[in-house]
């Protein structure tokens, strides 16, 4: 993965955004949250609290695999807040002094779950039944940049059966994007975050969720990034996620508290 490429792909997620041109009012301060993708409907809804709360500032989004933004931020992408979908992403911004120490904090958290599309035709109950012939094509985001991916291997891994389901597997940019091949019937399954299937409605079914113990704690840690221009808006962003109002927020899309998740 090259330097130019992780660049161009900021600078296209920005654009998307609408993060390149003028803001309105003179005094508007532009705070950048890059967050990982299962985060986006929350972190959205979060950041509209923010604007209402703080006029003088606008809210830009960058939403992708937590391993590719950690990489543009290691590259120098104009990141305020970094919230990654698994702790390994910010430790390693942390150990080369990319975030702030004392802004880390624990977010939320959330669960895999195996899911397949509504209309699919034969029984799929657990997941020891992708084994089965008529599962020929699983979605999973790819482990080394995906977090949802990861915890997918530690999945199939603990359950024995990842060496027979690799060849079966789909390999996908972001969890999002294995949650969409599912419901398009693209895939016989996938394994999503609980916060994915729920967003789908009724596009996708959940099969199970994974079992106590197969993974590690799907655990979403926040920090303001070291190099952030409007480091008090930063914060400022950080403490309302936090706070019982951003809680809230998180609670309604299906995200979990984080002290119930790692005491499993």
């Amino acid at each position: 993965m090259t330097v130019k490429w992780l660049m161009t792909a900021f600078a296209a997620a920005i654009v998307a955004a609408g993060a390149i041109g003028s803001v309105s009012g003179a005094t508007q301060s532009e705070l950048l949250v890059s967050g990982a993708v299962s985060l986006r409907e929350s972190l959205q809804q979060i950041g509209a609290l923010f604007e209402r709360g703080h006029p003088q500032a606008k809210v830009v989004f960058n939403f992708g695999a937590s391993g590719v933004l950690q990489q543009q931020i290691e590259r120098g992408a104009p990141v305020d807040v970094f919230v990654s979908a698994a702790p390994k992403q910010m430790d390693n911004l942390q150990a080369k002094g990319l975030i702030l120490d004392d802004t880390r904090r624990t977010l939320t958290a959330n669960q895999v779950v195996l899911i397949k599309p509504s209309n699919v035709r034969f029984d799929l109950a657990s997941f020891k039944d992708l084994m089965r012939p008529e599962v020929k094509r699983i979605a999973i985001g790819n482990p080394r940049t995906v977090p949802a991916g990861e915890y997918a291997r530690e999945v199939l891994t603990s359950l024995k059966i990842w060496d027979t389901l690799e060849p079966n597997l789909i390999l996908t940019e972001n969890v999002r994007q294995a949650l969409v091949y599912v419901i398009r019937g693209e895939v016989e399954a996938g394994l999503v975050y609980g916060t994915d299937a729920q967003s789908a409605g009724r596009e996708v079914e959940v099969v199970a969720a994974a079992p106590k113990g197969s993974h590690r704690p799907v655990i979403y840690p926040i920090a303001v990034v070291a190099a952030s221009k409007v480091p008090a808006l930063a914060r400022a962003f950080v403490d309302l996620a936090l706070s019982d109002e951003g809680q809230e927020v998180l609670r309604a899309h299906g995200f979990r508290s984080a002290t119930k998740e790692t005491a499993r």
